[in-house]
């Protein structure tokens, strides 16, 4: 709004920055305005496959426009200012391996690992149909199921597996978890990951080249983690199931299906390293000394 342009133009005249860099969103668009209006320079970075409202405005009057997805790429006007960096991960998830992943979450090296959550809430559809998947693959020695259920929907979770007569004790090839602090060791271990499909899920799985089945949080802002969930099964590294369509035995059959089919996993697998930009970082880091020069 007109106050916020203002409150803008002050903050620049008294910080001086050398560089202004937008992720989105309607907090930064006066910013990131102001900023290009006064010469300073300015990069905006899109994370999603469907580049929200705020960032196809400010395109217009940026230097440069870092983009996640290929898809994404479509939605601005030609020009060499647009660049596709890929979205940064953290560190500690391109380092990880999976050999030391397993041994961190004392799963046997021999087992699949599926790995399943729904962020650090959890999220309940997920949650509902990884309890089919537990009762379908219980006691299955080649195969070991870590979910991480978020930290609201832990208890709802286990009364779910003990209404559906599953002993979660005595299983074997269970790990089941209200949160997980060392995600890396487990995105590092994982065969196959079940989740939702935020930029930064999409951006560790595909750095990893992790084959996904993805299920689109319904209620993200312009329904953008279907089209990040769209990108990435367009490519084949990904199956899409959409939130109000996930039931159990779509999700175990889906399941079942990629692991009597190895080599359709193995270039899902491919087509996900394909994807995966490991030097995000690197790339968006140029693009701002670049500007600064």
């Amino acid at each position: 709004n007109g106050r916020g342009f203002i409150q803008a133009f002050g903050i620049l005249k008294s910080w001086k920055p050398d560089v202004v860099i937008g992720t989105g969103g309607f907090v930064c668009g006066p910013v990131v305005l102001a900023a290009a209006l006064k010469k300073i320079p300015t990069l905006i970075h899109e994370q999603n496959a469907l580049p929200g409202i705020t960032n196809r405005i400010l395109a217009k009057f940026v230097d440069r426009v870092a983009v996640t997805f290929k898809e994404s790429l479509k939605y601005f006007p030609p020009s060499p200012k647009i660049i596709l960096t890929g979205l940064p991960v953290r560190p500690e998830i391109l380092s990880a391996s999976r050999q030391e992943g397993l041994k961190k979450l004392g799963i046997e090296s021999s087992r699949f690992l599926l790995l399943s959550f729904g962020g650090s809430r959890g999220a309940r559809r997920i949650n509902k149909a990884m309890v089919s998947v537990l009762k379908r693959y219980g006691g299955e020695r080649g195969l070991h199921v870590l979910h991480v259920t978020g930290t609201s929907g832990y208890d709802e979770f286990l009364q779910d597996c003990r209404t559906a007569g599953i002993d979660l004790a005595n299983n074997g090839n269970f790990t089941i978890t209200p949160y997980l602090y060392n995600m890396q060791d487990a995105l590092a271990a994982a065969d196959l990951v079940v989740s939702r499909a935020g930029a930064a899920t999409c951006a560790e799985i595909t750095a990893l080249g992790i084959p996904a089945i993805l299920v689109p949080y319904p209620f993200a802002a312009e329904n953008h983690q279907e089209y990040n969930a769209l990108a990435l099964e367009k490519e084949g590294a990904a199956i899409m199931i959409l939130d109000h369509e996930l039931k159990g035995d779509l999700l175990c059959s889906t399941i079942d299906a990629l692991l009597k089919d190895r080599s359709k996993l193995s270039s899902m697998a491919e087509a996900s390293k394909k994807l995966g930009k490991r030097q995000a970082l690197k790339a968006i880091v140029d693009c701002i000394e670049e500007l600064i020069k």
